[in-house]
């Protein structure tokens, strides 16, 4: 039996919202045994004891929307890729993430798919929880960093043999020409994701509330935006319950744009993403994404046209961010990268909280969201 003691507990309360609960103890072993006070726990309870010294003790961030970080991508045809990306997701708080494709062709995107799965409950980092495949159902107009060489309509056939690998499907609903693709992917159990589109507020409206395509992919980017005469899918995302993916890293939204969804959802039904990509934890210089040369300066990467080419955010950053443009709580905020993402996935029986019975998936950091280490499946990884 392992312990975390003196800790500052996010958990639900009676009602499932995130309370922070101070001075407690977690035991566990890959699971979550029990969570007591300091003053019931007693050393012989554990042989490995890990004092947080009054640091928050939250579930493990779920990132749903991530290409790459540290140099490898989920495109890149090597079999260290994944790995070194699990490696680092731990070390930012990330216990389980979506490895992203990019519009490629679907010869390679399927390649991608089979290293995805071969990761998938492999131990040794953050856990591959499936992939979110990221176009090729893309609009050219609204093609953002992808490749519009690569772009088609949406097509089934091009998912079949891989309903256990994809988890997310961004696509433009002006794609799909035949709606029977929306329903195939629904008893799949595949979320399909409104983004890279240029659907109009009604458009996007059916398809959220007549197809189910209640997910919306990096909310205000590569999407027709709001306005006051045309609300566009930005006004739809706020005006239905579909879940909102949002880079919180002050580039990709500012932080009005944050605070106006943040408002808009009532806190609700929000995942903060990083959509990072391989320049994540580089720092300057040239990298590259789907193919194409990106530039990176401080917070910012572009292509060689200017267009904003995915984040080098880490998660634990994100939160950072968030949290100070929004004023919120910590444990607000964290619910976005733990319950609300896990409840998506249908996860949540397992985990995205620390309840007794579920995976011990948690991390430990500071106020300023500094990671101390994480854990997955029992074990302590990136320490910091």
């Amino acid at each position: 039996m392992k312990a975390v003691i003196n800790g500052s507990l996010l958990l639900p309360d009676e009602n499932g919202a995130f309370v922070v609960r101070e001075s407690c103890a977690m035991l566990y072993e890959t699971n979550i045994e029990g969570i007591l006070s300091m003053e019931a726990f007693r050393p012989d309870m554990a042989d490995e004891i890990y004092d947080a010294q009054g640091k928050y003790v939250s579930p493990g961030f779920i990132d749903v929307h991530i290409h790459g970080c540290v140099g490898h991508d989920t495109m890149d045809e090597t079999p260290e890729a994944l790995p070194a990306m699990r490696a680092f997701q731990a070390k930012s708080g990330v216990t389980g993430f979506l490895p992203t494709t990019m519009t490629y062709d679907m010869p390679r995107i399927h390649r991608a798919l089979e290293r995805i799965r071969y990761e998938m409950g492999k131990p040794g980092g953050a856990r591959v929880l499936g992939a979110h495949m990221e176009g090729p159902f893309v609009s050219p107009q609204q093609k953002g960093a992808q490749s519009e060489r690569f772009i088609q309509k949406a097509d089934y056939a091009h998912l079949a043999g891989y309903e256990d690998v994809v988890r997310i499907l961004t696509a433009a609903p002006e794609t799909i020409e035949d709606f029977r693709f929306v329903e195939q992917c629904r008893a799949a159990g595949i979320i399909l994701s409104i983004g890279h589109s240029t659907a109009d507020y009604e458009a996007a409206m059916e398809a959220i509330e007549r197809h189910d395509m209640r997910h919306i992919t990096h909310l205000f980017n590569a999407q027709t935006g709001f306005h006051h005469r045309r609300p566009g899918i930005v006004g739809a995302a706020f005006d239905t319950d579909a879940v909102c993916e949002l880079i919180a890293d002050n580039v990709h939204t500012s932080p009005t744009a944050q605070r106006l969804a943040w408002h808009a959802k009532q806190g609700k039904h929000i995942v903060l993403i990083t959509d990072a990509l391989r320049a994540c934890g580089l720092g300057d210089g040239e990298s590259e994404l789907g193919g194409q040369k990106v530039f990176v300066k401080g917070k910012l990467a572009t292509l060689a046209d200017g267009t904003i080419a995915g984040s080098v955010l880490a998660m634990n950053e994100g939160l950072r961010i968030f949290r100070e443009n929004i004023g919120a709580s910590i444990p607000e905020v964290v619910e976005l990268v733990t319950k609300n993402p896990a409840e998506e996935l249908g996860l949540y029986g397992n985990m995205g909280s620390l309840e007794k019975g579920k995976l011990a998936d948690f991390t430990v950091f500071d106020e300023e969201f500094h990671i101390g280490y994480t854990v997955v499946n029992g074990e302590k990884l990136g320490d910091s």
